[in-house]
């Protein structure tokens, strides 16, 4: 059988392969693994015409993955829903700083940050699915801030999907922690883990693979593990080339690794994609893996840019998997042996296609801070941290005659507390942010511990 953009297969290989539908709804597939288009769409060669709506653009990314397996019209009403929560005709519009430097503003969502484009359509996707199946569907999320927070907005009130969200105590922004703990909606959930986001991940793992858990109905994750999730965020890459009208560098911040796989899935789609660059934090473990060979865990740090800070991207996962040239077997290996050791030396052959679909650096703390001043001297802009990470990275590359696009991830006001200790300047808040007021919160603190957490979220999930 001819492999197919509208069938899943696993990055283990010992998985059946799955519809979009199931592979939406399942999130993580049953071996362990992330699943992946068995091949890889194309893009209309007119896609990037000056022009194109992002309605357009993301029907026409979104719908050779999808195949028949939604309700004829569910894409073009989840874009319709996505766009409509976006205060900007372009939804991500790109800036120019200076000559050959960009940044792509992707926080003008409901929840000031870019994961608002790929949840708000997961979210109408996923209800598309449910209606069409009549089952309902418990999700499970990990964030360091931001996916919590959209996927919270997305999923409130939703009558057939229950939203279980991990955060690690103490470690997101206080507007980040807001904004998913005063949504006062019963089939939400939030559970503030005594850990950093690697275990929160870590957790979600194992929920997602506890069969007494699945007995009781359909289990899924929004994290970026989720092919939905990462899928919903090959749209942006493509507008952002249409409106600069040539190929780009891009320049991500990254923690968990999805946001920056979107982009090389887009160029494997056929988008011309000049390079891209991961950009992280103090918690480099990506950037050691892709620089120095050596994939390895080590505890997450706290930083400025707090959600980045993740030691164990799931989607370096998928990285491996296709710069292997799709080896299930050599990718499996390699994160078992991650899981169990915390650290695996990566082939010269694999190491090698790794740094052709990307470069990595790591920003530090100090050099944050100061990108944050040279933003706010040399443009007048206010940056938020992790936007910051990739703007220095992006100054700092040698472009190659290729203009340069740093992704900006959020709006400042989501971590003004610390951007007006370094500017001495408050953001002007989003409206999004300026709404919260002081609404009540509410929140259950876990131990780091999974028999107790399977206890609190199977009572919530029965």
């Amino acid at each position: 059988m001819t492999a197919s953009a509208d069938r899943y297969v696993s990055t283990r290989g010992h998985a059946a392969d799955e519809n979009f539908a199931d592979a939406l709804l399942r999130g993580i597939a049953p071996d362990g693994g992330l699943y992946m288009p068995a091949a890889w769409a194309t893009m209309p060669a007119d896609i990037t015409q000056k022009g194109r709506t992002y309605a357009e653009i993301g029907r026409d990314v979104l719908t050779p993955y999808i195949g028949s397996a939604l309700p004829a019209g569910a894409v073009e009403r989840a874009l319709k829903r996505l766009v409509e929560g976006f205060d900007h005709p372009l939804v991500t519009p790109l800036v120019e700083l200076e000559a050959g430097l960009f940044v792509l503003e992707l926080f003008r969502g409901p929840t000031a940050a870019f994961k608002d484009l790929a949840m708000q359509l997961v979210a109408a996707l996923s209800d598309e699915a449910l209606a069409a199946s009549g089952e309902t569907l418990t999700l499970l999320t990990a964030t360091s801030g931001d996916t919590g927070a959209a996927a919270v907005r997305a999923f409130a009130g939703a009558k057939r999907i229950k939203l279980i969200v991990l955060h690690p105590l103490d470690r997101v922004s206080p507007i980040q922690r807001k904004q998913m703990t005063t949504v006062q909606a019963d089939n939400v959930l939030n559970l503030a883990v005594r850990g950093d986001f690697d275990d929160c991940q870590r957790l979600v793992k194992m929920l997602l693979g506890d069969e007494s858990l699945r007995e009781k109905g359909r289990l899924s994750s929004v994290n970026s593990i989720n092919w939905g999730r990462l899928a919903g965020q090959i749209p942006y890459y493509v507008s952002a080339t249409a409106q600069l009208g040539q190929a780009a560098h891009f320049v991500v911040p990254t923690g968990n690794f999805g946001d920056a796989f979107a982009g090389i899935a887009a160029k494997k789609m056929g988008l011309p994609v000049a390079g891209m660059t991961a950009a992280v934090n103090q918690n480099d473990a990506l950037a050691r893996a892709i620089n120095e060979g050596v994939y390895d865990r080590r505890t997450a740090i706290e930083s400025a840019s707090v959600s980045m800070d993740v030691q164990a991207p799931s989607n370096f996962e998928r990285l491996v998997f296709e710069a292997s040239g799709r080896d299930a077997d050599l990718t499996r290996q390699l994160f078992e042996d991650f899981a169990k050791n915390g650290t695996v030396t990566l082939p010269d052959s694999l190491l090698a296609s790794l740094r052709k679909e990307t470069s990595a650096v790591s920003v530090d703390e100090a050099t944050t801070a100061e990108e944050i001043r040279h933003a706010y001297k040399a443009w007048g802009r206010i940056v938020c941290p992790h936007t910051a990470v990739a703007l220095h990275a992006a100054r700092k590359m040698d472009r190659n005659g290729a203009p340069v696009v740093a992704l900006s991830t959020a709006h400042p006001s989501k971590f003004g507390g610390y951007v007006e200790s370094v500017l001495g300047v408050a953001p002007e808040p989003a409206p999004v942010i300026a709404a919260l007021g002081d609404q009540p919160e509410r929140l259950t603190v876990v131990e780091n511990d999974y028999a107790s957490l399977l206890e609190t979220v199977s009572g919530f999930s029965a």
